[in-house]
């Protein structure tokens, strides 16, 4: 199996409405979809979002890395597969977003040569998943409708997206706690807007009303984590790293310095699949739990995530794969099962995604 032509294309969704975060508002699913065909006519499907307030990449910017990337590539056997890797990760500085495009689209070919399911090429079993939702960040009673309107939906967990206001945040969760039932499990992620005291300050006085969430995701700057550690040792509410955590060596550094409870696993971030999976076996060294988590990506890069965490199973132990579940309409044909909260994989080969 040659690589004989890599192509992109531009993939537009509308979302049923606007993704709000304390870093951005989107109100499109707009990413990029590469294509890798082999000589025997098999292709393999990659994805990549854009988010220039977390990565630093456009949608123009992806395209020309993986355009840089495409001479280095093309000519090779899929049978050259760490070989491939190695070229993906060396040839380009950065980019971390187009390199993922690149790579699940290589393990999409890599599986289907060997003819299996990712999962299982990686050496996972599990198949059945719960995601949790976003509720984007907006007026009170529209996160609480939300919030509602998602748990009548089947959600066991709702992660609540807030960080504009401090005041209007510890009303918001209040709002929300209060709403749902208490199985129902919250993650707050603030995405980096608080400081280290107002994160300490507002999650005490919550959990002096008892309300003590899963996780509190990414509260102060990314690159503060001696604020991280601040937190973690005044608080009872667990701390999940997210934009702190690019590489392993991120990762390390946070891990040894007992900063954190979770990571918050991306493939944007990580560049790709073989990282994703060796940082999991990084947290797994110190007993450490992780999140698989998304970017606002499209079914593609959705599932290849779902096939990671699956392979590490026993490490990735809670799911942020909901972007599917926020697009008005999925146009990309998928053997995997998306219903609202559980998404299960097929034995399909390679990813089991289609696009035309």
């Amino acid at each position: 199996m040659k690589i004989t032509h890599i192509h992109t294309k531009h993939f537009k969704a509308p979302l049923k409405t606007p993704f709000i975060t304390a870093l951005r508002r989107v109100d499109m699913l707009e990413d990029v979809i590469v294509v890798i065909e082999c000589d025997d006519g098999t292709e393999g499907y990659g994805e990549g979002a854009p988010a220039m307030a977390v990565t630093g990449e456009s949608l123009n910017s992806i395209i020309f890395a993986i355009d840089y990337l495409k001479p280095h590539l093309i000519g090779r056997d899929i049978e050259e597969f760490d070989t491939l890797l190695h070229l993906i990760h060396t040839t380009i500085a950065y980019n971390n977003t187009a390199k993922s495009a690149l790579e699940i689209a290589l393990y999409d070919l890599k599986a289907k040569a060997s003819k299996l399911p990712l999962y299982q090429m990686l050496g996972g079993m599990r198949t059945d998943f719960r995601t949790d939702i976003t509720i984007s960040m907006d007026e009170t009673e529209k996160m609480v409708a939300d919030a509602q309107h998602a748990v009548a939906l089947g959600y066991n967990a709702l992660k609540i997206k807030i960080g504009d206001n401090l005041h209007k945040d510890k009303e918001r969760i209040e709002a929300i706690y209060h709403a749902v039932d208490k199985h129902i499990k919250l993650r707050l992620d603030a995405n980096q807007a608080w400081s280290a005291k107002e994160s300490v300050a507002l999650l005490l006085s919550l959990e002096k009303e008892g309300i003590v969430a899963e996780c509190i995701e990414q509260p102060v700057a990314a690159h503060d984590i001696e604020s991280l550690r601040y937190i973690k040792e005044r608080v009872q509410t667990p701390l999940l790293a997210d934009e702190s955590i690019f590489s392993l060596r991120d990762a390390r550094q946070l891990l040894q310095m007992q900063a954190i409870d979770y990571v918050n696993i991306k493939l944007a971030k990580t560049a790709g699949i073989s990282k994703a999976l060796k940082l999991a076996d990084l947290a797994k060294e110190y007993g450490v739990k992780c999140m698989m988590g998304c970017m606002l990506e499209g079914p593609i890069a959705i599932v290849a995530g779902l096939h990671v965490a699956s392979a590490k199973a026993d490490t990735i132990t809670m799911l942020d794969l909901d972007a599917v579940n926020l697009l008005r309409s999925n146009p990309i044909e998928t053997y995997v099962d998306f219903n609202e909260s559980h998404l299960v994989l097929s034995d399909s080969y390679g990813l089991g995604v289609m696009y035309a």
